[in-house]
């Protein structure tokens, strides 16, 4: 059995040079979102925003107890709404510069999705390997976002079992056709903002397959159960 590895979170976050994409700070939303579509050639759709009410921070859906506050669809046809033309981004954004950026998944990529302990654990183990690694992201909510190439979600299951592990024991899902994720600078609420852990570069523009991941994923879940 491996020992236990430390890592370093702001090392991994910071440690990989964007060619593009801008820094993390002090982020223009509508701009990252339409870098994007033009350089990434993701798909993007705005959701709803933060709003302050009594100095709280709120979900522009009205919801009190909203579980993703300014990180969620803003409407049920965002499939349809969702684009890959950097043109159309822009006027979306135009008209609520606020809002936070989503990338629909199954099409440019599907996301495996895993807690950040174990994610961290399946970097330090991937690197190791050598292994080729896509854009990664971190979400407040202790969550981390591996992006592969679409198809993940059909194939994960029985590479899951494959290893000996039965899907259902693992906190590991992918999010495919019909899901989305939150992309960086968007704020999850008052609980802080999506970030990558391995920034989109012209390295990785070409993604992994999630057989080529799934191993140190599923190990390090399996650990952090």
């Amino acid at each position: 059995m491996d020992a236990e590895v430390e890592i370093d979170v702001e090392e991994i976050i910071t440690g990989t040079e964007s060619a593009h994409i801008p820094q993390q700070r002090g982020e223009s939303l509508p701009e990252t979102a339409v870098r994007y579509a033009e350089e990434r050639h993701w798909d993007v759709f705005p959701g709803t925003w933060l709003v302050t009410s009594g100095g709280v921070q709120l979900c522009s859906c009205g919801e009190p107890a909203c579980a993703a506050p300014g990180a969620h669809p803003a409407r049920e046809d965002w499939a349809a709404q969702a684009t890959g033309s950097a043109t159309v981004a822009r006027r979306l954004w135009s008209v609520r510069p606020e809002a936070s950026i989503l990338l629909p998944t199954g099409r440019a990529f599907d996301a495996i999705d895993v807690p950040e302990t174990a994610g961290f654990l399946a970097l330090a183990r991937m690197r190791r390997m050598d292994l080729t690694l896509g854009p990664v992201t971190c979400t407040p909510d202790r969550r981390m976002h591996f992006f592969v190439l679409p198809g993940a979600a059909a194939k994960v299951p029985d590479l899951v079992r494959a290893l000996g592990w039965p899907p259902a024991s693992l906190d590991l899902t992918v999010r495919g056709e019909g899901s989305y994720v939150a992309a960086p600078p968007t704020r999850v609420g008052s609980r802080g903002a999506v970030q990558w852990a391995c920034r989109p570069t012209p390295a990785n523009r070409w993604l992994p397959d999630a057989e080529e991941l799934i191993s140190p994923l599923a190990y390090a879940c399996g650990r952090d159960r």
